[in-house]
C-alpha cells in the first residue's frame, strides 16, 4: 500500500463530509469565533488519539496475542459495517440525541473523527508493517489535513452543496469503503491460508 492509497483509505474512514451535519448541529449554539476554536481543539485531540493507536497498536496486539491476519479480517468487517451504515444511514443519525453545551472530546473528536473504524485501521497499518510507521504517519496527516479543511469549510459546503448532494457523496464514499473492506477480508483470509499448513 502506498502513502497516497493509505491516505485515501483513512480519508474515507474519517468521513468528513458525512460528519458535516453533526458538526453544524453540535456547534450551532456557539459564537462563530468559539466554533473555530472548538473545531481546532477537537481535530487536534482526534489526531493525537489516532497517532497513539498507530504507534502503539503493534504492542497492544502483542499483549493480546493476536495474529495480524485476525486483525486484518476483523478490521475489514468493521469497515464493512461502517460503509453499510454510510450507504444506509439510520433515521436517528450517527449519534442520536446529543446533549447541549460545548462539546469536549465526545462526540466530535471521538467517535466522529477518531472513531472505532479509524482506530482499527491505523492500528492495522502499524502492526502489518511496523517498518513503515513514518509512511503511515504521513498518510494519517494527509487524511487528517483534508478532513480538517472540509470540516473548517462545513458552513460554506453545506450552503453550497446542500444536504442532498452531501448525502449522495457520503453514500458513494460508503460504497468505496465496502469494496476496500471486502478486499481487506480476502487478503487476511488469503494470508492465513498460506500460513496454515493443510491437514493431511
Amino acid at each position: 500500500m502506498t502513502v497516497l492509497s493509505a491516505a485515501l483509505l483513512l480519508f474515507l474512514i474519517l468521513d468528513p463530509l458525512g460528519n458535516i451535519p453533526v458538526f453544524l448541529s453540535v456547534l450551532k449554539p456557539l459564537a462563530p469565533r468559539r466554533q473555530r476554536i472548538v473545531v481546532v481543539r477537537e481535530l487536534l485531540i482526534a489526531l493525537v488519539v489516532l497517532m497513539l493507536f498507530l504507534w502503539g497498536g503493534k504492542y497492544a496486539l502483542e499483549l493480546m496475542h493476536l495474529r495480524q491476519e485476525s486483525v486484518a479480517i476483523a478490521g475489514g468487517i468493521v469497515l464493512f459495517l461502517i460503509g453499510v451504515r454510510m450507504i444506509f444511514p439510520r433515521p436517528e443519525g450517527l449519534m442520536g440525541e446529543l446533549p447541549g453545551g460545548e462539546p469536549f472530546i465526545v462526540p466530535l473528536a471521538i467517535p466522529l473523527v477518531a472513531g472505532p473504524s479509524g482506530m482499527a485501521a491505523v492500528m492495522l497499518m502499524g502492526s502489518n508493517d511496523p517498518s513503515r510507521l513514518g509512511d503511515w504517519s504521513l498518510a494519517l496527516l494527509l487524511a487528517w489535513g483534508a478532513t480538517a479543511v472540509i470540516l473548517f469549510s462545513a458552513t460554506v459546503l453545506y450552503r453550497w452543496l446542500g444536504r442532498r448532494v452531501l448525502t449522495a457523496i457520503e453514500r458513494l464514499m460508503g460504497m468505496l469503503l465496502v469494496a476496500i473492506s471486502v478486499q481487506m477480508v480476502l487478503d487476511g483470509i488469503g494470508t492465513y491460508l498460506k500460513l496454515t499448513p493443510p491437514n493431511i
